[in-house]
């Protein structure tokens, strides 16, 4: 008898059906690809989704963080503290500012940033502070919101620029690639800091394929409209009309303002966007909710595995990763435990190398043993199939092949 090897089983392939293909063509048939009218209705839909004023949309989260950063007037000399345990955007960002990742480690139980330890780790040179939703978990954000806002906080914080005056604390901007839709609580992420920006990338929950969302929050006295005008400047070369702007008759000229970037999404993308946002809350999330409790519910009596945290009483996850760590064993241990897995056709993952185990920053001294629970989180760590086409067949061969 002949075992036949049994179909590949994907890690996170996106949804990709007939009303997203149907929308695309419309939006190409329209004449629109590059930033429109869809857009600009994706950025209201998601300001209304999360309960912000303003949001604008961008071609990645990437893009979003660093365009915060220079808004805020990061610059050499400038720390801002990240977690060592998350993907390189979060802190390349900083790098490509001339700033100085400030890493600190992470809490066991739930991946995210330690506030103690950010804490610790604020001097007069710290300007931003980006806490990072670890699989769509939301950080401790009232905590963290109080710490900048404290006095003996606020006396570190040394302004350079007009904004950072205003502002007068440390800035909060929130990498919640991951988390759309998870709610803290009872506000969702978008509502929870100063600035969130969201991840839009081809394995996330919400996809456009590729991009990002920049959710504005920030106290009085800063104006939302203005800032979005601004930052629409600012992702555009600094160009002040786009090109909608540009088609309303006798409308053609134009200015620049300032060197700016190029980063604004298109209207092929927010088309997806559109899609999935309509179906997100009451599709989306919840069979990815369902596809996490299954998981639970299989390893969560078996003394080997050490399943997530993705719900408690004040927080509620978007169900982006499963991360399922295994009980005393080693590195080498989990890698030969995927290659094991891997042979039985079934794609699994791990979030994320910290970034101190990364050539480029180790080479800049960082050592992940100044970071042991990010290394004993991570070293313990497979990232489990998630995605909305997943069966309960397919999840029962994936806990079959791990256990």
């Amino acid at each position: 008898m002949i075992n036949e090897t049994p179909p590949l089983l994907p890690f996170s392939p996106p949804r990709i059906d007939d009303k997203i293909i149907a929308e695309v063509t419309t939006a190409l048939q329209s004449g629109w690809i590059t930033t429109g009218p869809r857009v600009k209705e994706f950025e209201k839909r998601i300001a209304c989704y999360v309960g912000v004023e303003k949001v604008v949309c961008v071609n990645s989260a990437s893009a979003g963080l660093e365009l915060m950063l220079r808004w805020f007037g990061v610059q050499e000399g400038d720390e801002v503290i990240v977690p060592a345990y998350t993907y390189c955007a979060t802190a390349n960002v900083v790098v490509h500012c001339g700033a100085i990742p400030v890493m600190v480690d992470v809490n066991a139980n739930d991946f995210n940033i330690n506030i103690q330890n950010i804490e610790k780790a604020i001097t007069e040179k710290t300007k931003v502070i980006i806490p990072v939703d670890f699989a769509g978990f939301p950080c401790d954000y009232d905590e963290l919101n109080h710490l900048v806002n404290s006095e003996k906080i606020k006396q570190k914080f040394k302004p350079e620029t007009s904004v950072q005056k205003t502002l007068g604390r440390i800035l909060i901007l929130s990498d919640a690639a991951h988390s759309v839709g998870a709610t803290y609580k009872g506000k969702r992420t978008g509502t929870l800091t100063d600035i969130t920006v969201f991840s839009f990338h081809a394995v996330k929950n919400l996809t456009t394929a590729e991009g990002g969302a920049i959710c504005l929050n920030l106290p009085a006295p800063f104006l939302h409209e203005d800032l979005y005008k601004h930052l629409c400047i600012k992702s555009l070369h600094g160009q002040n009309k786009d090109a909608l702007s540009k088609t309303q008759i006798g409308n053609w000229r134009y200015d620049v303002f300032e060197p700016g970037y190029k980063c604004n999404m298109t209207d092929i993308l927010a088309a997806i966007g559109l899609v999935e946002l309509e179906r997100y809350e009451d599709d989306m999330l919840l069979k990815r909710k369902h596809i996490f409790d299954r998981y639970t519910a299989a390893f969560s009596n078996d003394e080997r595995f050490e399943v997530p945290v993705y719900e408690t009483p004040t927080k509620k996850s978007s169900y982006h990763v499963y991360p399922l760590r295994i009980r005393n064993i080693s590195e080498q241990e989990r890698d030969a435990i995927i290659q094991q897995i891997a042979m039985q056709n079934i794609s699994v993952n791990v979030h994320f190398i910290p970034l101190p185990m990364l050539s480029f920053y180790k080479n800049c001294g960082y050592n992940i043993q100044d970071f042991p629970v990010a290394y004993n989180n991570f070293a313990r760590e497979i990232s489990l199939p998630v995605y909305y086409d997943l069966t309960d067949e397919q999840i029962a061969r994936v806990v079959a092949a791990i256990q």
